[in-house]
């Protein structure tokens, strides 16, 4: 298998397109034709972008610059088999490493998602999930500080949503390079907030959340790095209560089509694991 050395790549990326009534878009998690209505009521709509491989120059991302940040070290667990074992051997250490790259005080993860690309499955469940084309971001500071309150101690809560608080995603390869379908992160200082992002309510069995939806703005700075293993990882920021207009509150990203990818590389695997992240 020969891996590309190409700097930046030419890929289509889909956007999101606001329903034509006007309406609030939304979007089931879990869907089925019997259920009688549209899974989504919004487009997406198909734009070539380029995408730059900063492989090697990780360093020039961070977590409050540009909304995310790359790093390695080799997790312990490694089968991602059992979610029971997962919550109880990856969860601990990935809480320990978040606290050495944050310094928070204070990290809770609340739920994870393991993602196996199978192009010939068609259900879509939780144990069945497939990375997502779509440019995305999965928190808005409602939905944030939702997240709060349905996963901390009621007593805590004011005290917590008082201070600095932040969701961020731990996302890395499972097994085997991530050169298929990889993933995509826009830089936050090229996204006009009141332009870009567009609330949309993800609807779950037993509730409902809610995401940003992200439309097309040619001025979108799009970075990856090729070929990640499982001992990459980068930290994906979906939100920050710190929004002082020079720190990164959010990142846009999107799994892709590399056309960069070797016709004989492994199908994607991968875990993302997501944090509440708190600073005294």
């Amino acid at each position: 298998m020969t891996v590309s050395t190409a700097d930046t790549v030419t890929a289509t990326l889909l956007y999101f397109k606001e329903p034509a009534d006007g309406s609030k878009p939304y979007n089931y998690i879990t869907w089925s034709p019997s259920m009688g209505v549209p899974r989504r009521n919004w487009e997406q709509v198909p734009h070539q972008v380029e995408i730059e491989n900063i492989r090697g120059k990780e360093d020039s991302v961070s977590l409050d610059k540009t909304g995310f940040l790359y790093g390695r070290r080799e997790a312990a667990h490694k089968s991602f088999d059992n979610d029971e074992i997962v919550e109880k051997e990856y969860y601990p250490e990935s809480i320990a490493l978040v606290k050495e790259l944050t310094g928070a005080s204070r990290v809770v993860p609340f739920d994870h998602t393991i993602r196996r690309r199978r192009p010939e499955e068609t259900e879509d469940t939780p144990q069945k999930r497939q990375p997502v084309p779509l440019v995305h971001i999965d928190q808005t500071p409602e939905s944030a500080t939702a997240r709060v309150r349905r996963h901390l101690p009621a007593e805590d809560v004011p005290k917590l949503l008082a201070g600095r608080f932040q969701i961020i995603n731990l996302w890395r390869p499972i097994g085997k390079p991530a050169l298929d379908w990889p993933l995509a992160l826009c830089d936050w200082r090229t996204v006009d907030r009141t332009r870009d992002l567009v609330p949309t309510t993800l609807k779950y069995p037993d509730h409902d959340g809610e995401t940003f939806s992200v439309k097309f703005n040619p001025s979108h700075k799009w970075k990856y790095v090729r070929g990640m293993t499982p001992e990459d990882f980068v930290l994906i920021k979906c939100f920050d209560s710190k929004d002082d207009g020079n720190t990164a509150t959010f990142t846009p990203h999107t799994a892709f089509e590399d056309p960069t990818t070797p016709k004989d590389a492994p199908l994607r695997e991968s875990i993302e694991l997501r944090l509440l992240v708190f600073y005294d």
